[in-house]
């Protein structure tokens, strides 16, 4: 079996929810890209992609961005989760076959909310954990208020699907008022995802939760690239802040190296194609913390694309039968609860 742990779907009722409300700013562009995409709401053509992979192939599916913070004050966000989760739930009893389960989607504009729809997403549709992004409308998730979070998913020892957030309206330089070329894109959303690991571990959110599990998408993003310049660059923290900025640098108080601590995330092959960079997530990060996932159907064939790519890769790395299982279908099971 292989079990691609990370793809996106549009259900139609959640479509039409998002497409009552009007466009924010914060979600125009992103929207526009993720409802572009005929396999991510017709089921028919996304059905007929998926036969090139055969029967042992299925998806693990959550919605695609915008958060749905971007969408509205709490009271739209709460509503547009609650509709996107329960048709989530609907397409995986409806399809078994092809969907080994979903992701939840999280209000997190409100915290209250979202424990609200984790206790009933989790616990009575069945999803297999929560997703969210990178940012909040653009606070970072080390504020104390996220803590009830993270102490529930713990608990419930559920994952946490983790997705880079960034809009052309963060600028690539701060003299400019927007990005250029979509970098905020190609670049922004990997220094995010990259930069939210190292608040998760320097405010000590892994040191509290040991068990926690956190599914990072895109390969560990920059992390296991940089692991040479993250090691020892974190060991000396502070060497380069002067002394009236010292609140900068001032952590929880941790067990173990920092770089220890970003070992304990888990990671996908989301790496569109490139064998090179799925090899360094594994060698940073060990067979046991990669799960094979596509980021379907975002490729340029819109939908079969990097889950051909991504399968290519795995065969061609050197890899024994065991490991390539393991990554393949087993850590899937054993992290996600895929049954």
């Amino acid at each position: 079996m292989r079990i691609d742990a990370f793809c996106h779907i549009l259900p139609r009722p959640y479509l039409e929810g998002i497409e009552a409300l009007a466009p924010t700013e914060q979600s125009r562009g992103i929207r526009q890209r993720s409802t572009a995409v005929p396999a991510m709401v017709d089921l028919d053509v996304r059905f007929a992609q998926l036969e090139e992979f055969g029967d042992d192939y299925r998806q693990v599916i959550s919605i695609p961005a915008p958060p749905v913070e971007d969408l509205g004050p709490p009271e739209v966000s709460r509503q547009i989760a609650r509709l996107g989760n329960e048709s989530l739930a609907e397409l995986v009893a409806r399809h078994p076959e092809r969907f080994a389960g979903f992701v939840a989607c999280m209000p997190m504009n409100d915290v209250e909310g979202t424990l609200a729809e984790i206790d009933y997403a989790c616990g009575q549709l069945g999803a297999l954990g929560i997703q969210i992004y990178t940012h909040v409308n653009g606070h970072a998730l080390d504020q104390d208020r996220f803590e009830p979070i993270w102490r529930r998913m713990a608990q419930l020892d559920r994952t946490i699907w983790v997705h880079p957030s960034r809009t052309s309206a963060w600028a690539d330089y701060p003299t400019e008022q927007r990005s250029k070329y979509e970098l905020w894109w190609v670049f922004g959303w990997e220094y995010d995802t990259a930069i939210f690991m190292a608040r998760m571990v320097m405010s000590g959110v892994l040191e509290r939760h040991p068990s926690i599990k956190f599914l990072i998408h895109h390969g560990g993003s920059m992390v296991p690239h940089f692991a040479g310049r993250i090691g020892p660059g974190l060991d000396q923290l502070g060497a380069r802040t002067p002394p009236d900025q010292r609140q900068d640098v001032e952590t929880y108080p941790l067990s173990k190296r920092p770089i220890e601590y970003f070992r304990q995330f888990y990671v996908d092959t989301a790496l569109f194609g490139t064998a090179h960079a799925i090899r360094c997530s594994l060698e940073f990060f060990g067979v046991s913390h990669v799960l094979f996932a596509s980021d379907s159907p975002f490729d340029p064939e819109q939908g079969p694309g990097y889950i051909r790519a991504t399968i290519a890769n795995l065969q061609e790395l050197e890899l024994t039968d065991e490991e390539r299982a393991a990554i393949f279908e087993h850590n899937a099971r054993r992290v996600l609860g895929v049954a």
